[in-house]
């Protein structure tokens, strides 16, 4: 495939989970919940969870932010969905240590999925915080650090 149509495909991604968003929306039933801002940009992102026998049962997020954060949002909660917060921990350091620039092998970036995509994102220093925050608001939630706060 072509560089130019990689890169149409990548944006075709993104645009459909910032326009489609999975899992927007606020949880009635929850336990986990926690809210995140980015000063820079202004986008904020409020995330509601419910865990059941370790396990994430649901998640859902709402907030208002660029097409970036929304759709990285989106990507990490459909992704984390049903799996254990260990996993969904893991998945969270995988796609932050991109973020930060560390290498990581093929096999291992399939797992974060749609998100994967995000990888060109991460090329932009000023875009890295919004690719990021819905993720270290799930850290935030899941490690029990849910009172609200930026993220610098």
């Amino acid at each position: 495939m072509s560089l130019d149509k990689l890169r149409s495909l990548y944006k075709a991604v993104i645009l459909d989970h910032a326009q489609m968003p999975r899992n927007y929306g606020q949880l009635t039933d929850f336990n986990h919940e926690t809210t995140v801002y980015n000063p820079s940009c202004g986008d904020k992102i409020h995330l509601t969870i419910l865990i059941e026998n370790n396990k994430i049962k649901k998640i859902a997020f709402n907030g208002e932010g660029c097409t970036i954060s929304k759709a990285s949002a989106s990507m990490m909660t459909d992704l984390v969905k049903g799996k254990s917060i260990e996993e969904a921990i893991q998945l969270s350091q995988l796609f932050s240590n991109l973020a930060a620039d560390k290498k990581s092998d093929t096999l291992k970036l399939e797992q974060l999925g749609d998100a994967q995509v995000l990888v060109n994102i991460m090329q932009f220093l000023a875009r890295i915080k919004c690719a990021t925050l819905a993720w270290w608001g799930l850290d935030r939630a899941l490690l029990g650090k849910e009172k609200e706060e930026e993220n610098d």
